[in-house]
């Protein structure tokens, strides 16, 4: 039997890997020339393979290791040395993939034999039994999860009396407080030489320049130890928070490494609730970090399987405009979104409230078309993929589609000064709506509300919002419009 694995099945211990005669890795790059990939993002993918094919060597495995243009070439002479051969591979998430590479296998005279992927908890017959209908919402099936998996529980409830510590999880640190230490893994030789190819192999948007990321199982491991033991604590408290100068707070940094398959959820989900159990992390950070991973990573996965592809194709509000150069360059004052894609320009990361309330949100109001955001996000990220970006950003980010949430998640300046520092040293006035020195989300967040309001008054908990936007004479609507088309003349033009 030989056991594909993909780019992102890196784990040594893949239960597909039981009983194998052999191992198939391909390194396609066809992939990494459509896009202008993030060099961290390609470094991880490429110096991570690289890494598990020696250690699977080592472990005594026969890889066949193939570096093509793409998935078709490489299989051609897979099978020209293993004629008829046998393959079997782990269920890719990715739409259409599985269908793809089985047509790719027999066409070329083999057979393709498909299992679960053990990088997520929940298969999707599991998943499409707990569904009713074609309407599923995160809480309950988190909920559901706790209980199947066992986790944070005291009988059938959840420990403590509660499922859910958001209201504890949205604090801004104190002035005197200081982010615990993050973790950095140097790039060893196969690293460095695998980036400086990436450097002059393809056109990327981004640094390479400290790259720090895990790409060993070895690394990944300690990664996650240094999480539990250093940042765990404060993640609760802090993990919406923001602050100037600083890209890591107390996040966990293990999205790519779970995605990529170095670490399993469960792993990373018992390794925190271990720490709850030795009062050495409090509850509020133990249940927000499994929620993440045990829950809304794993509900990501369903829900973009169940309403692929038409997820991909639409858009409830009709947005068309581009996404403006300050994405790509970086230039703007303000403050909050040069941090936000400064980080993504340097590291290929930016966490979860960068993404949704500074990235997401501003491009949402602005109008551009959640499409091409979501392009920016797959290339742009380190633990981007497409199972991944589609319904974080076309859902959860831009209210594309409410397949999953019932209203867009957008906000005026006062979410971003509420729960960052970035207001106060921004030439933007947080408190002003019009006038030319009043911060651009508040003029974009009432334009948008009233540019979608037939769409969107009548839609789940927008009637406080709408009560607001009832309330505004139209000298002020005027002086809002006014102001907003001028904004997005002014981003347009890398003028904001």
């Amino acid at each position: 039997m030989t056991v594909w694995l993909l780019g992102d099945h890196l784990h040594p211990s893949h239960h597909v890997l039981d009983g194998a005669d052999r191992v198939l890795m391909v390194e396609a790059t066809d992939f990494a020339d459509r896009r202008p990939y993030h060099p961290q993002k390609l470094g991880v993918v490429f110096a991570g393979m690289r890494h598990a094919r020696d250690r699977l060597r080592e472990a005594g495995y026969t890889v066949d290791y193939r570096r093509a243009d793409s998935f078709g070439d490489a299989l051609d002479a897979h099978f020209d040395a293993h004629p008829g051969d046998d393959l079997t591979l782990m269920r890719p998430p990715s739409h259409g993939a599985a269908a793809r590479l089985r047509e790719l296998v027999t066409s070329r005279g083999g057979t393709l034999t498909l299992v679960d992927d053990d990088r997520f908890r929940c298969s999707p017959e599991a998943f499409d039994e707990w569904a009713d209908g074609d309407e599923f919402r995160h809480e309950d099936f988190y909920r559901w999860m706790r209980r199947r998996e066992g986790v944070l529980l005291d009988g059938d409830d959840p420990v403590g009396g509660r499922w859910n510590y958001d209201e504890e999880n949205r604090e801004t640190p104190p002035k005197d407080w200081s982010p615990p230490p993050t973790p950095r893994y140097d790039p060893d030789d196969l690293t460095r030489e695998t980036l400086e190819w990436v450097d002059s192999e393809f056109d990327t948007w981004g640094e390479r320049e400290g790259f720090a990321w895990p790409v060993t199982r070895a690394d990944a491991l300690d990664a996650l130890d240094h999480f539990v033991s250093h940042r765990l604590p404060a993640f609760g408290p802090y993990q919406d928070a923001m602050l100037g100068g600083e890209w890591a707070l107390a996040h966990s940094l293990l999205a790519s490494s779970l995605n990529l398959g170095l670490l399993r959820p469960g792993e990373v989900v018992d390794a925190a609730v271990e720490a709850w159990e030795r009062d050495e992390a409090p509850i509020e950070s133990v249940e927000g970090f499994v929620r993440q991973v045990l829950g809304w990573r794993e509900f990501m996965r369903h829900v973009y399987r169940r309403t692929m592809p038409e997820l991909a194709e639409g858009d409830l509000l009709d947005r068309e405009r581009a996404l403006p150069p300050l994405y790509y360059e970086g230039e703007t004052e303000m403050r909050c979104l040069d941090e936000a894609v400064s980080h993504v320009y340097e590291r290929g990361y930016a966490h979860h409230i960068e993404r949704l309330m500074v990235l997401s949100n501003f491009a949402t109001l602005y109008g551009v078309d959640p499409h091409e955001l979501n392009e920016w996000f797959h290339f742009g990220f380190v633990d981007a993929y497409h199972w991944v970006t589609a319904p974080n950003v076309l859902g959860m980010g831009t209210f594309a589609t409410d397949a999953f949430t019932s209203k867009p998640y957008v906000s005026s300046g006062n979410y971003v000064d509420r729960m960052s520092d970035h207001c106060a040293d921004c030439p933007y006035d947080v408190d002003a709506t019009t006038g030319e020195g009043a911060c651009p989300f508040n003029a974009l967040y009432w334009d948008f509300l009233k540019e979608h309001e037939e769409t969107l008054r009548g839609t789940g908990r927008m009637g406080l919002m709408y009560s607001h936007v009832d309330r505004k004479s139209e000298s002020e609507w005027d002086a809002i419009r006014e102001r907003a088309a001028r904004l997005r003349e002014r981003a347009m033009a890398g003028e904001l």
